[in-house]
């Protein structure tokens, strides 16, 4: 009677693992997997075929004017097929792998088959080709074999007419699903090597896709800098010109009491009040100052950040090692980063304790901020992690984001700073 519950309890992490090897077996991205497989090993091979014949035949009429134009025809149907192909794996396998961008066609078809003939992505996209067509079959053999054999060892004994011994047939069921088991894992296997080619060879190449990201972050930066002409414009139009032309107003108003010879009580309350519009104009333009460019910057990020941390809800604890003072660029990125991250540790994390830390190490600024609040921070579209995001874009920086729920949250900021700066 000992022995019966230790038997039970060892069983049950087998029953486990047979649980989830069946779940995987019958999941939804295996089923989108092996949809996948089965779609595209017959492109591989009659693509494949097709422009491996078609590229013998070109090179054999190179010595002619018409194998330049079959050349250019065979890249520009290369590099459709891999678009092609980005569209399957983006629909099956989620992959969002970003297109090269299409070559530019000037001076008609010469400069059409120029374009074709210079552009990587064709040569790319059939260096892909080729390279899948001899590994096209053993993929599918290998991420669909099991599942078919699997199958097919599953089903046929019971169907046939006359059944042979019971222990061939156990053996084989056995045997089919020991297969199917290892189905979605064989059929991972496979992708992993399809997604390491198509990332490698169907994709923009890295100068490529460097130049696309400048575009994208100039054009970030070029959106920020005039949405911030505009607010700077709109708070000096309708806030400190307003306030300045009020105080205008009283000033005029005092003039006409001491023309008149009013009681001095009207004027003293007429300058109090004059005194007091000049004190909100110059608050608010101090106000505005500080969001272009924070007076207390200029005694360092230590001190700047050690008075945004006094001023939060949170208690934080703030760790600056600087070996050498970064550039003000990079100064004014990392000080707003900061009171970002610390606005939304006290708006939204419920936390009663933080640490900011900042560190430069190896020509990088790091900025890290913890909490011990709820957690589930993630970039809203519209938020302020997804602006923060955004914004560090413009200067290559990049954000990591931890925080599971319950948290602990830690966000992680990187901006690369340049080895020049004050010691």
């Amino acid at each position: 009677m000992i022995d019966q519950p230790s038997r039970v309890g060892n069983l049950r992490p087998a029953a486990q693992v047979l649980i989830v090897a069946g779940r995987a077996v019958v999941a939804r991205q295996s089923l989108k997997g092996l949809a996948y497989l089965l779609l595209t090993v017959p492109l591989d091979l009659v693509s494949g075929i097709l422009l491996l014949a078609g590229g013998v035949l070109s090179t054999i009429l190179l010595i002619t004017p018409l194998g330049t134009w079959l050349l250019a025809l065979i890249l520009r149907t290369a590099a459709g097929l891999g678009r092609l192909r980005l569209a399957l794996a983006h629909r099956l396998r989620d992959e969002r792998v970003p297109a090269p961008p299409r070559p530019t066609v000037r001076g008609g078809v010469f400069g059409w088959r120029r374009a074709m003939l210079t552009d990587p992505a064709g040569w790319r996209a059939l260096a892909y080709t080729l390279a899948k067509l001899p590994v096209a079959i053993p993929s599918l053999l290998i991420g669909g074999g099991c599942y078919g054999y699997g199958l097919t060892m599953l089903t046929y004994v019971p169907l046939q007419e006359h059944p042979p011994e019971p222990w061939a047939i156990v053996g084989s069921s056995l045997a089919g699903l020991v297969l199917l088991l290892v189905a979605p894992w064989m059929l991972r296997s496979v992708l992993a090597v399809e997604r390491m080619l198509i990332r490698g060879l169907l994709g923009p190449s890295q100068a490529a896709q460097r130049l696309a990201d400048l575009r994208e972050t100039r054009d970030q930066a070029v959106s920020d800098a005039h949405a911030t002409l505009r607010r700077i414009e709109r708070d000096l139009h309708d806030g400190a010109q307003a306030q300045l032309i009020g105080v205008g107003m009283h000033l005029t108003m005092i003039r006409e009491l001491v023309a008149a010879d009013a009681p001095p009580e009207h004027l003293r309350a007429a300058v109090d009040t004059a005194q007091d519009a000049l004190t909100a104009t110059v608050t608010q333009l101090r106000d505005l100052i500080r969001g272009i460019h924070p007076p207390v910057l200029d005694r360092g990020l230590h001190a700047a950040l050690t008075t945004v941390a006094a001023g939060s809800p949170v208690s934080v604890t703030v760790s600056v090692d600087l070996p050498r003072r970064p550039p003000p660029a990079v100064e004014s990125i990392a000080y707003f980063c900061a009171c970002e991250l610390l606005t939304n540790v006290g708006k939204h994390s419920a936390a009663r304790t933080a640490t900011l830390r900042i560190a430069l190490r190896d020509g990088v600024l790091r900025i890290r901020t913890s909490d011990d609040g709820r957690g589930g921070a993630f970039p809203r579209a519209g938020g302020g992690l997804a602006g923060l995001a955004e914004r560090i874009r413009v200067v290559d920086g990049r954000m990591v984001i931890s925080s599971p729920p319950a948290g602990p949250t830690v966000v992680t900021v990187e901006i690369p700073c340049p080895g020049t700066g004050t010691d």
